[in-house]
């Protein structure tokens, strides 16, 4: 993958006229080449817009804050926009937390590998000890915290020193605990997480067992940003499967997890190519 001199400009505002020719000029008139763009308004008049533009430009690197702080002067502050700029160049830091179940451990890791995630993935934890060697496998480095059920805070004050704001995404690959709004004020980190269910639909835990006595005809998985409100922050990715009145609940675990993994994957993968925009409690996917 060529990254070096890919920018990723991603915006937000009152749609108005004028905003994409005036972005698209701002990158041409440096001598930009725009690869990729995007855009999506709630409304053409006066509704919410949001934009990706993804360009090619030799040495952006070296000229970052200057371009920034153009970009800022000539289209962000005129047009009111909420911005954010990335460079493909610089790999994301991404930290992995696992419980037992090791299919979307082992589907991020194998990817990640294949080059298929362009990311750093220097850590891997767990508050169990078993998939140590899945970890080891792939050469990241695994953390064994566990979490007694009366010393949770003690728990997440050593998960976070191990993660020492050193990251740029934490994911949750089934890690089965529920982060306190004390952890996530502190990471000030995004974080993914994997719900095996179709949400808003069985939301909290035991989703299969709850379906099958349920009798539900589809099966989905989920794939969002962690909130404060349990498993209903802002969905990236979701997907389902048909399932029939044969299948017991372990044939529904076993469906849901293939869907576990890919839906996962997608989601992770769009958050480091910089294709996804948080719009209150929902996304933007610029697939």
């Amino acid at each position: 993958m060529t990254t070096e001199g890919v920018g990723r400009l991603l915006v937000s505002c009152v749609d108005r006229p004028g905003i994409v020719a005036a972005l698209s000029r701002f990158v041409a008139d440096r001598g930009a080449n725009i690869i990729e763009s995007d855009q999506h308004t709630t409304d053409p008049e006066g509704g919410s817009f949001f934009m990706r533009t993804e360009f090619h430009l030799d040495g952006l690197e070296d000229q970052a804050e200057e371009f920034e702080r153009t970009f800022a002067a000539e289209v962000a502050e005129p047009f009111g926009m909420d911005w954010e700029m990335n460079y493909a160049s610089r790999r994301k830091r991404m930290a992995i937390l696992v419980s037992r179940y090791d299919h979307c451990l082992a589907e991020l890791l194998w990817r990640w590998r294949r080059g298929e995630l362009y990311a750093d993935i220097p850590l891997v934890v767990s508050n169990h000890a078993e998939l140590e060697a899945e970890a080891e496998r792939f050469g990241v480095h695994f953390e064994h915290v566990p979490v007694e059920r009366d010393a949770k805070p003690a728990a997440e004050a050593a998960l976070l020193e191990l993660l020492g704001g050193r990251y740029d995404l934490i994911v949750l690959a089934r890690y089965m605990q529920i982060l306190s709004p004390t952890f996530l004020e502190a990471a000030r980190t995004p974080i993914i997480n994997i719900h095996h269910s179709f949400l808003p639909a069985f939301a909290g835990a035991n989703p299969y067992a709850r379906a099958y006595e349920r009798g539900v005809k589809l099966i989905g998985a989920t794939a969002h940003y962690v909130t404060e409100e349990l498993d209903a922050g802002p969905i990236i990715e979701q997907d389902v499967t048909r399932v029939t009145h044969r299948e017991n609940v372990e044939a529904l675990e076993r469906a849901g997890a293939d869907l576990e993994r890919i839906v996962l994957l997608r989601a992770v993968r769009w958050h480091l190519e910089d294709r996804v925009l948080a719009y209150g409690n929902r996304t933007i996917v610029f697939r």
